[in-house]
């Protein structure tokens, strides 16, 4: 009773909160009704705006000149294995020069497909084999060949140097708590909320238009989650091995490197896996600065219109993404069950023989391709197009449902986006910086109400406050009507095992399939505006509100759900009463990576029209207007954590309050 009382003291009550709340917003009332007396604290003055973006463009300026010879340096030893990569697998390799010269072929794709058959059958058995060999042989077979080459070869080279970069960073953030806490956490959030098209202005001019300027993108962009899975890795490492290790006379790098390492390597291959799905989706972006491959294809069938094209190029780009993650996913579930002993004496064929008869195949088919033209490359003969098939389909919905579909896009844009958008973007600026900073404080005291209201204050400061709100009403609008439709799907899918076998190939589907592919669709039948990006971007980001309300649900203790029905409580009761609030905060969290992942594609929606800070970083990107693109990336990445940080502190006392 004495702990209740005292608790009950020092914490504000429910009431008092509503009320602080109530007198809050009808301050914000108040200052737009009177906006005309008071003009500077609803729209930010524009003689007031600091130039950061003159600035940054200005530091950019003495960058490219003064460290050319760095970015030059750079360029050349990336390079080198990355043009191997590339005739290897993509292109030709050319030995000498002028008359002289002469070309060895590329990787037969006979050779590669049946690698690819090998490689899923050696860690996934006969089905994965054959779904792995299926995905390469469907690009092949639709004349995508050359093009998926071209993006595995970027990607055959960024993902280890993600791997080896997240992992040692990952180290030293486990072994220095201040540096995590002071460098990589904080650099680590900026990574993952600064949009993608944000990462190629700085590339595009430090090292100019060319695969290494994608593949260093790509490398930035993907790296995140192996420093976050090798921090997790080590630090869920069982006590007793670590005990263990130190009394068998380990040092510390024998320890690190012969037992925790090992011991976390089933974590750390799931930040494999993590990485190679977030750099395919970031080659398919780089493609705008010289990445080439399907992303290429795919942006420029969608600026001409070509919808058959555009389809056929995402088809490729979803079955290379499924080869790669069902093999990273089958990797990482072997490495957990543990792997097999070999013994040292005995030849490489017999401890590798998977790894020997692909490279033997590999050869041989190659070898062949100089002699047998149909082993080089695809020939024509046996490729298929259904790019008339898809143009026509559209052709046929279009003439057949144009009226209710317009009369949808319009009823949706007159009756909801717009006057949500004018709401927005006529908010008074100081307002929603004092609304954020109050539940800051509410949520987790003076500090993260500083830090809330000074991110949101740098978006009207830096003149980007009308872009900002038209980014937060459209990502808004979309992570609401996502998790509208995925929490009742996930809370179906946690009470009834059957319907959850159903939704979860789906939700796998959707969560491998690059963000390009999701517009492609929906441009088709909706043409560009912010209608086409709200449904690309809620069937984007409905994944999260599934999968963490499912989880949430099913996390609950047993016991507690024994005790509800010795209680006397009906199935329904025990549902609602019990379960379901004992979830809501992993059901929160679910709500927050919606509103990430919706943040995320509602910038890569600028290319089909929006008018936010998307367009903003579009624009700079095509002008090369790096001042004008980093800010507006930065205030995007600010929207980003300010949701973040706001529900984790939130889903934090939440857990707090429910023990």
């Amino acid at each position: 009773m004495t702990v209740t009382a005292s608790a009950s003291q020092t914490r504000p009550p429910v009431q008092r909160w509503l009320l602080v709340w109530a007198l809050a917003l009808a301050a914000v009332l108040v200052v737009f009704l009177l906006q005309d007396r008071l003009p500077w604290a609803v729209n930010y003055p524009a003689d007031a705006v600091v130039p950061v973006a003159d600035w940054v463009s200005a530091l950019m300026r003495w960058i490219k000149p003064n460290l050319s010879w760095l970015t030059r340096s750079i360029t050349a030893v990336l390079g080198v294995p990355l043009d191997f990569a590339l005739d290897l697998l993509a292109k030709n390799f050319k030995i000498g020069h002028g008359a002289d010269s002469y070309f060895l072929p590329r990787l037969s794709w006979i050779g590669v497909c049946v690698a690819a058959f090998i490689a899923g059958h050696a860690v996934g058995g006969r089905k994965l084999g054959m779904l792995v060999g299926g995905c390469f042989l469907y690009t092949a077979l639709f004349g995508q060949w050359t093009s998926a080459m071209l993006t595995l070869a970027l990607i055959s080279i960024a993902v280890p140097f993600c791997i080896v970069t997240g992992l040692f960073a990952g180290i030293w953030a486990w072994r220095k708590p201040w540096a995590e806490r002071l460098i990589i956490s904080p650099a680590l959030d900026l990574m993952q909320t600064i949009p993608t098209f944000a990462y190629l202005i700085p590339m595009l001019l430090l090292f100019g238009n060319s695969p290494v300027s994608a593949m260093i993108a790509t490398a930035i962009f993907a790296t995140p989650p192996m420093v976050r899975a090798t921090m997790l890795g080590l630090s869920r490492v069982p006590s007793e091995i670590d005990d263990f290790s130190e009394m068998a006379g380990c040092t510390a790098r024998q320890k690190l490197w012969r037992v925790l390492l090992p011991s976390a390597r089933p974590t750390l291959m799931i930040g494999v896996n993590q990485v190679i799905m977030l750099a395919l989706n970031m080659v398919i972006i780089a493609s705008m600065i010289g990445a080439g491959g399907l992303g290429y294809d795919v942006l420029l069938a969608l600026r001409a219109l070509k919808v058959g094209e555009a389809m056929e190029a995402g088809l490729a780009i979803v079955a290379l993404a499924i080869a790669l993650d069902r093999l990273s996913q089958a990797i990482a579930h072997k490495q957990a069950k543990g792997h097999v002993q070999r013994q040292a004496n005995q030849s490489v064929w017999r401890r590798y023989p998977n790894l020997s008869q692909a490279i033997a195949i590999l050869v041989v088919t190659t070898l062949l391709g100089l002699f047998v033209p149909a082993f080089a490359a695809v020939p024509k003969a046996i490729t298929f197009t259904t790019a008339p098939l898809w143009k026509a389909a559209v052709s046929w919905v279009t003439i057949n449902f144009f009226d209710v579909i317009e009369a949808f896009r319009v009823a949706l844009i007159l009756n909801v986006l717009n006057p949500l958008r004018a709401f927005c973007e006529g908010f008074p600026w100081l307002g929603a910086v004092a609304l954020l900073g109050l539940a800051g404080y509410q949520f987790g005291g003076l500090r993260l109400a500083a830090f809330v209201a000074a991110l949101t204050a740098f978006c009207a400061v830096t003149g980007l406050w009308e872009k900002t709100m038209a980014t937060v009403y459209l990502c808004g609008i979309s992570a609401f009507i996502a998790c509208l439709i995925g929490i009742p799907i996930g809370l179906m899918a946690a009470r009834s095992d059957r319907f959850e076998k159903i939704v979860t190939p789906i939700i796998d589907t959707l969560q491998v399939l690059p963000s390009f592919c999701f517009i492609i669709p929906v441009v088709m039948l909706f043409r560009v505006g912010d209608v086409t990006a709200m449904i690309a971007t809620v069937a984007f980001a409905v994944v999260p509100a599934i999968r963490y309300t499912n989880h949430g649900i099913r996390q609950v203790p047993p016991a507690l759900i024994e005790a509800a029905k010795v209680s006397g409580c009906t199935p329904r009761q025990t549902f609602f009463r019990v379960q379901l609030p004992l979830a809501l905060p992993e059901i929160m969290l679910g709500v927050n990576q919606t509103i990430l992942m919706a943040l995320a594609m509602i910038i890569i929606c600028a290319m089909v029209g929006t008018r936010d800070l998307g367009q903003e970083v579009f624009i700079a990107l095509s002008k090369a207007d790096s001042g004008r693109g980093i800010v507006a990336g930065l205030a995007i990445a600010f929207i980003g954590i300010v949701a973040d940080r706001l529900f984790n502190a939130w889903t934090a006392k939440a857990r707090a309050r429910l023990g």
